[in-house]
């Protein structure tokens, strides 16, 4: 089994990438600047930024370069921080007092500037406290000591009679606002705090760098992604306080859809003068990240690699992959597109365990082309098919089940994973057939018959018109033909699945959640619309389907809640590919006494529906059901 954390161990030549970002940070003609490190859910981003970490630490966080002070900071790990500003601070100074490259003079110094730092910081803390009108009890404990705050606050700042936050911000950072935030505070604490303490934070912080004697201060920031949009923005305007400070490079790694979402949750809908919220979330991205560098996926010989090798480390362990990863290493610097495999590994392995690895990946290969397709070229897709690959291949061996083929296996799971529907489909198929369905026998023969190329065409006259896609063609071409095995032991391994499916129950992309937490809310009809036509679209194909899994999902278990009804209705309104087949699958599962009877009179509009039509019709006939009634009634 392969655990899912990051990690600086370069499996998938990414170490180009991360060599040519601190080429970049290295040069100090660029500095300050901000890197964005995009890519998709599991690309392989957090790998990339640990290897830039690694160039400047050691594993125990030893500086290995005196010139650059390197500071890891996970965004979903502060999560709980009440400010990002305060946490990343607080990170950059902690490094700094443990930094070894330091005196304990300079860091005595450190700490002395730090304080002013900190006046700032909790300055900008309150403001922001005091803007969002939440936490003010807290606020009044930290700076009255406990009186109330909240009746004077709000009614100092209602006497100032703004109409905008902007007006608002203006204020604050007037000298009136100066004495309302003294205001708050114990008369025996109040200090003189600057009218304008960004511009203070940044010049006290250039001149805290200054005391250090560093030439760069590299700040990698990951898991953005994975915080909420609220978090996200704090930390995006917590970077925003150390732009233009001279020597500092911060690295973002994000997936840039999930980071577009925040910035247009925060600022777009509050927009005065109603422009596009696509340019608003561009020029926030523009002005804060200078270089956006995006990871490619992987391609068919990378895929390869990274899966062989991925397997070669299980087999031999940690101390003989040493020289494997090494032996990578050098043949990626002359070859940056083949495939490292076998034929590379046997120069370098013991007889016996070049015979363990090429025992366990000479099926790869063949089925590279399609775990390519259907998993994107995603390395944390490709690792969790990996895994529940070989915890099947380990109940397999428990369940002491003879003639058992890990390659069938693999095949079936790449059609689980991929087109859940039609795995399911192959399920009921072989269910009353002892375990060898006729229908694939049909399919197989279309598809391996005298009259290629028009394969599509033919399956879909066959009846078959839900598996006529390329992706589904290539699958069906492929070794081990499937038309003669019995594969009831197959679907028993994978039983707990058939309801669920491996992406269900694998963690979902944050950019599925967060669309369906947008999209599952009570909204005008209108609105929920216009969320799917802005956002749907950019979902790739495994994650639309990842979308219906979890509408699916949801709707069984809410049956009563109406709004997963809509959602479906929305999608088939607008021809979601496979979204009729994921509803009727769902509506088979549900009880009808349990579907209120509004759902039915929407259902109504699809009575007509290809697709749907003769399905609700039969499901609805009984007509002994509130639902049933109202659906049958609306459509006469």
């Amino acid at each position: 089994m392969w655990s899912d954390n990051e990690t600086s161990e370069d499996l998938l030549g990414f170490k180009v990438h991360a060599d040519l970002l601190i080429d970049v940070i290295k040069d100090g003609s660029v500095l300050p600047i901000t890197i964005g490190v995009f890519g998709d859910w599991g690309s392989g981003k957090s790998s990339i930024l640990k290897i830039i970490q690694e160039q400047f630490q050691d594993l125990d966080g030893e500086p290995k370069d005196d010139e650059t002070l390197c500071i890891y900071f996970n965004g979903w790990t502060f999560e709980g921080y009440d400010d990002a500003k305060a946490a990343l601070l607080d990170s950059i100074l902690k490094e700094l007092e443990n930094n070894k490259c330091l005196s304990d003079e300079i860091k005595e110094t450190v700490k002395e500037k730090a304080k002013k730092l900190w006046k700032s910081i909790n300055w900008m803390r309150g403001a922001g406290m005091v803007l969002k009108n939440v936490a003010l009890p807290a606020v009044s404990a930290y700076f009255t000591g406990g009186l109330s705050l909240a009746p004077f606050a709000m009614q100092k700042l209602s006497e100032w009679n703004v109409d905008s936050p902007e007006k608002l911000i203006e204020k604050l950072n007037s000298d009136e606002g100066e004495d309302f935030f003294k205001s708050l505070q114990k008369e025996s604490d109040v200090e003189k705090v600057t009218s304008n303490p960004v511009a203070e934070f940044r010049n006290d912080f250039i001149d805290l760098l200054e005391t250090t004697g560093f030439k760069r201060l590299v700040v990698i920031i990951d898991d953005l992604d994975r915080c909420k949009p609220e978090r996200i923005i704090e930390n995006l305007e917590a970077i925003k306080l150390f732009v233009n400070v001279p020597k500092t490079a911060f690295i973002i790694g994000a997936d840039p859809r999930i980071v577009r979402h925040a910035i247009e949750y925060k600022y777009g809908s509050s927009n005065p003068i109603k422009e596009d919220n696509s340019r608003i979330v561009e020029d926030y991205l523009e002005k804060l990240i200078q270089l956006p560098y995006s990871l490619p996926k992987l391609s068919e010989p990378e895929v390869e690699t990274y899966i062989s090798m991925l397997i070669c480390k299980r087999e031999i362990g940690n101390e003989k992959f040493k020289n494997i990863h090494s032996n990578f290493q050098e043949f990626r610097v002359k070859d940056k597109y083949s495939t490292y495999g076998l034929l590379n590994m046997e120069t370098v392995l013991l007889p016996e365990d070049f015979e363990k690895v090429k025992s366990n990946v000479i099926s790869i290969p063949s089925l590279v082309p399609l775990i390519t397709q259907s998993l994107y070229g995603n390395p944390r897709q490709i690792k969790r098919f990996l895994n529940t690959y070989i915890l099947r291949q380990r109940l397999s061996d428990v369940a002491k089940l003879s003639d058992f083929n890990t390659s069938v296996l693999a095949k079936l799971m790449l059609l689980e994973y991929s087109e859940i529907r039609l795995f399911r489909q192959l399920f009921d198929w072989q269910l009353n057939q002892d375990g060898i369905p006729k229908e694939m026998q049909s399919l197989e023969e279309i598809c391996n018959g005298d009259n290629l190329g028009n394969e599509l065409q033919e399956i879909d006259s066959a009846g078959f018109g839900d598996w006529s896609k390329d992706k589904i063609i290539k699958w069906l071409q492929i070794e081990p033909k499937l038309s003669e095995i019995d594969l009831r032991d197959y679907f028993w391994i994978s039983r707990d699945k058939i309801s669920t499916s491996i992406s269900a129950s694998s963690l979902i992309p944050p950019i599925v959640k967060s669309l369906f937490k947008e999209l599952n809310q009570e909204m005008p009809t209108g609105t929920r619309k216009k969320i799917f036509n802005d956002k749907f679209h950019s979902l790739i194909s495994l994650e639309k389907d990842a979308l219906l899994n979890l509408l699916s999902i949801n709707v069984k278990k809410n049956p009563k809640e109406k709004i997963g009804f809509q959602i479906f209705n929305l999608f088939v309104d607008e021809n979601v590919e496979n979204v009729t087949s994921y509803y009727i699958e769902t509506l088979k599962t549900l009880n009808k006494t349990e579907i209120e009877p509004s759902v039915g009179v929407s259902l109504s509009k699809y009575s007509s529906h290809p697709i749907l039509g003769d399905f609700l019709n039969e499901f609805f006939k009984d007509k002994q059901t509130k639902v049933s009634k109202a659906f049958n009634l609306k459509k006469q």
